[in-house]
């Protein structure tokens, strides 16, 4: 049975909702329903797990102990490199780094690695004990249907009309954007460069890129409409600098992309070399090179079933498999 904590911003939820058998939305904020859950939970004479992200900063270092002594193990969820620009402040909150320090001395801890390089991180302190890399991945079922009758607004209809062809980049836009490959794109003047997601940073509005012709941003949507936004482009796409951010980033509009079936050109990032369907731009002439060269493969049925056949293996279903093999071993 998983306890998900709620994202307060989104999920609206005061006390606990059912999402599916065995998965309820938790509010651990709601101290007293806590309480409740915990003392419940100590009777459970199963194995117990808290799941932590590497990027959380409310657990501390007593928080676990505390864990620790009630029974329950941990599994440390490294999903990005630590840095400054992804927490948005100076320099990375004390209680991210103590907990990571903590996990890299304690290798009774399950550390699940989403990219190569984070994987050689762990290795390197810690060693392979109690470690898995599972990337990101994507619910496949998901993007098999799609809202035939959403209505689009006025804005995106006036982009659909222009009648050129669609590159969409949808996720968190911010200092590791590659600005000045978009500019490139644009000065091409044979593109609408269509931008979907939340400001991280400064770094779009002072880029210059907002006061382009071809490039027009709309702002985030609900995740479960974007995908009727996805599938109105010719090309998919992710222009990120590289960088030690995005070394370590399993991006997971990925797998996303190629369940929507979509050409996808995206820069040279190193997690995503190991997929066939994704084509890689080395640098700004090549990138540029490619997006023409993917108009080519839209009605390319080899191709196309490439993409579906990586976005299936990279269904949420094999993560999961990979973290339960982890820790069901410790269980026998």
């Amino acid at each position: 049975m998983v306890f998900y904590e709620v994202t307060t911003m989104t999920d609206k939820v005061k006390t606990l909702k059912k999402e599916d058998d065995n998965l309820y939305l938790f509010n651990f904020n709601n101290i007293k329903l806590n309480k409740i859950l915990m003392e419940e939970i100590k009777k459970c004479d199963k194995p117990k797990y808290v799941q932590l992200y590497c990027t959380d900063w409310k657990l501390s270092i007593k928080n676990i102990e505390d864990y620790f002594a009630q029974g329950f193990k941990l599994i440390y969820e490294y999903v990005d490199d630590l840095s400054p620009d992804l927490s948005g402040t100076k320099e990375l909150p004390r209680a991210i780094t103590e907990k990571y320090e903590y996990v890299m001395k304690n290798d009774n801890i399950y550390v699940v690695a989403t990219a190569r390089k984070l994987e050689e991180d762990v290795i390197k302190k810690r060693g392979k004990k109690n470690l898995v890399y599972s990337s990101n991945g994507v619910d496949y079922p998901f993007f098999e249907k799609f809202d035939e009758n959403y209505v689009y607004e006025s804005e995106f209809l006036e982009i659909l009309d222009r009648k050129k062809p669609i590159v969409m980049y949808y996720g968190a836009i911010a200092k590791w954007f590659d600005y000045d490959l978009i500019k490139k794109i644009d000065a091409f003047d044979k593109y609408s460069i269509v931008l979907f997601g939340i400001k991280y940073d400064d770094a779009l509005d002072e880029s210059g890129i907002l006061d382009l012709k071809n490039v027009f941003f709309m702002g985030s949507r609900e995740y479960k409409v974007l995908k009727n936004y996805a599938k109105c482009a010719d090309v998919l796409t992710i222009p990120f600098k590289i960088n030690s951010i995005t070394e370590a980033t399993s991006p997971v509009k990925i797998f996303e992309y190629m369940a929507l079936h979509k050409p996808i050109v995206i820069t040279d990032l190193n997690e995503c070399r190991q997929y066939k369907s994704v084509m890689i731009g080395h640098d700004h002439d090549e990138f540029i090179k490619l997006l023409d060269e993917s108009f080519k493969k839209v009605k390319d049925k080899k191709y196309i079933e490439l993409l579906d056949k990586e976005a299936r293996e990279n269904d949420w279903s094999y993560k999961a498999k990979a973290i339960i093999d982890l820790i069901r071993k410790d269980e026998k």
